[in-house]
């Protein structure tokens, strides 16, 4: 992903800025007429509220904020890159507004550039200390670098400025989940979801696949299917929905059609990590071949993306330690992603290729302060059994 550089800012035009406000997506320009999602719908407002005013930097902040949401609903990374553009413009007319930096913030995430996220995120605390989504923001990027006490404190402030709000509704869940309360969890997140506006599709989409993903995890798989059905009626074809489904199907051990629904997920969302999930799907089905094909086709994708902020790092661990049958490249690629973010699912990874590259007394320290936090996850708690010795084997820890 590219870096916002300020030294470019300033050789921004009107023009050039109009021309940019114009330019939709190959994933735009592909559906059909009378059919846009919420995303499509704001960011066609932005762009003539810009052909409007060109010289006005508030439609661009516009732009750029849809542009993210946008991102989400494709999982496409070139939507944070135009708004990476759009907030250039937008600080090359009102350079430091407030709203365009809350924006960057946003995309820095969405690319994974999470320590810069957070750098950022206090800077805007500092300088506006009650704006809800600053928090929200700070929430997330904790979260993903492990810093759990640092993102409870900030979810806590989301609550305590406006209690109820969705956003810290939904961050709250997924905390309460890592700290394993999974009825908190599904309470917060059906709040959120009655709080939602019907014509927001996929922000209530998003949520009943969270909501689908913490019913499996309860070991609801009925209850978990019907919230991810409900999803895909909202939202067709939404890859996060499709990845939820296709884990419940694997749940009920209908192994071919989770096959399928991870082929719709990857063609939806063509990621690596997604193939990965092709291939675990394919291997359990009893389909060799295809598995070894995808694969391959997953490891050469993955190690494309290796050295960058957004990859396929935590995937290929498990590749390497498992099929791939590179345990000791697995260890050496999870240190270094546990070295650049310290979430309980890096750890997890990391713990996995300790274990598998013989260092037990290691991987169980890793492992035993992963439980610590509460994770409930299936897959993390059947390796930590196989790394603490109390099982066998497991049909999942490849």
């Amino acid at each position: 992903m590219s870096i916002c550089r300020l030294v470019f800012v300033a050789a921004v035009t009107a023009a050039s800025a109009t021309a940019l406000s114009a330019q939709p997506s190959p994933t735009e320009i592909a559906r059909p007429a009378g059919s846009e999602t919420p995303a499509q719908r704001k960011i066609a407002i932005a762009r003539k509220k810009i052909a409007r005013d060109p010289k006005q930097y508030h439609g661009y902040n516009e732009l750029a904020l849809a542009l993210t949401q946008r991102a989400r609903e494709t999982a496409d990374p070139v939507f944070y890159q135009q708004a990476d553009e759009a907030v250039r413009t937008s600080l090359a007319m009102a350079p430091d507004n407030f709203e365009a930096l809350k924006v960057r913030a946003w995309a820095l995430l969405g690319q994974h550039r999470f320590a810069e996220a957070l750098a950022l995120a206090t800077a805007l605390n500092t300088k506006v200390p009650d704006d809800l989504m600053i928090y929200g923001m700070l929430t997330d990027a904790n979260i993903e670098l492990g810093k759990y006490d640092d993102a409870e404190r900030a979810a806590q402030w989301m609550l305590d400025l406006r209690p109820g709000n969705i956003p810290a509704l939904t961050r709250t869940a997924y905390l309460r989940e890592l700290f394993g309360d999974i009825d908190g969890a599904l309470e917060l997140m059906r709040a959120a979801l009655g709080r939602m506006p019907y014509q927001e599709t996929e922000d209530r989409a998003w949520v009943l696949t969270h909501v689908g993903h913490l019913e499996l995890i309860g070991q609801r798989p009925i209850e978990a299917e019907r919230a991810l059905e409900q999803a895909l009626d909202l939202f067709p074809n939404y890859h996060y929905a499709l990845g939820g489904l296709a884990e419940v199907r694997t749940a009920q051990k209908r192994y071919r059609e989770a096959v399928d629904l991870q082929q719709q997920r990857y063609t939806a969302a063509p990621h690596p990590e997604n193939l990965f999930e092709l291939a675990e799907a394919q291997a359990r089905a009893g389909m060799t071949a295809a598995a070894a094909k995808t694969y391959a086709a997953f490891e050469a994708g993955a190690r494309a993306e290796m050295n960058g902020e957004d990859n396929a790092n935590r995937e290929l661990v498990s590749y390497f330690v498992g099929a791939g049958s590179k345990p000791v490249e697995g260890l050496a690629l999870a240190q270094r992603e546990i070295a650049r973010r310290g979430d309980v699912y890096t750890r997890e990874a990391y713990a996995w290729a300790l274990f598998k590259n013989g260092q037990r007394a290691e991987a169980r320290k890793e492992i035993a302060a992963v439980l610590a936090v509460g994770v409930q996850h299936p897959r993390v708690l059947e390796r930590a059994a196989l790394i603490q010795g109390k099982a066998r084997a497991a049909s999942t820890s490849r």
